[in-house]
């Protein structure tokens, strides 16, 4: 049964959001940009402007590895949001993806990996119970029938139905793209004739540093932070 879950409906442990920066992300990078002669202290941060390039915004899709003050591997996040907690002196760059950020008149390297210059305590579970971290848990595959699709092209299965009084809870939550949420229905894995792949789980530090590591072969310059 197709579930509707919001990072907003549920009370969020520890995570980037603590930060307290989220209003951040929405401010116009028109206006970051504009303010880069004031932001001069972030040493080879900036270059020359470029020529505009069409992939400026897919590279700031790109993940970006967090780490705490410490080193520590700690999440994972965009590089659009990665250059904003750099600009705000809340984090700095350690290893940069080979991109450019690009306006009129300067061109902003993007990050592959930042640090976070004030440590932050993680509690034991540091994964908000979200549609964003069951897709990401799954690894965008369906756990019913294996394939993998784009975050838009999934959806959320409660493996036992709400309507029989199954839980949003990471044991009750997987990713199903919407054939197979069709064909299961309001039924259980075993009244409509599918299988999961794999049992659900909660997101602990151990399932969090592997997909950290999984997400990091195609970036060489995350592998000497997650201890392979």
């Amino acid at each position: 049964m197709k579930a509707e879950l919001c990072d907003s409906t549920i009370l969020k442990p520890w995570n980037l959001e603590t930060l307290k920066l989220r209003n951040i992300e929405t401010l116009s990078f028109m206006s970051l940009r504009m303010q880069h002669d004031a932001l001069s202290r972030h040493a080879g941060m900036f270059a020359p402007a470029a020529p505009h390039r069409s992939g400026d915004g897919h590279a700031l899709l790109a993940p970006v590895l967090v780490l705490n003050a410490s080193y520590e591997p700690i999440n994972v996040c965009a590089a659009r949001r990665a250059l904003v907690l750099v600009l705000k002196g809340v984090a700095m760059t350690e290893e940069e993806n080979g991109h450019f950020l690009h306006s009129a008149r300067v061109a902003m390297r993007l990050p592959s990996v930042i640090r976070l210059l004030e440590y932050r305590r993680i509690p034991h579970q540091s994964r908000a119970l979200s549609r964003k971290n069951i897709l990401l848990r799954d690894r965008n595959t369906c756990q019913y029938c294996g394939t993998i699709l784009a975050s838009g092209e999934l959806t959320l299965d409660h493996v036992i139905p709400r309507s029989r009084g199954g839980l949003s809870t990471w044991e009750n939550l997987v990713a199903c793209c919407h054939p197979c949420n069709r064909r299961k229905g309001n039924q259980s894995p075993t009244e409509s004739g599918m299988k999961l792949m794999r049992e659900p789980r909660a997101f602990n530090l151990h399932t969090s540093r592997h997909i950290m590591r999984l997400m990091g072969r195609s970036d060489d310059k995350w592998r000497k932070y997650l201890f392979y």
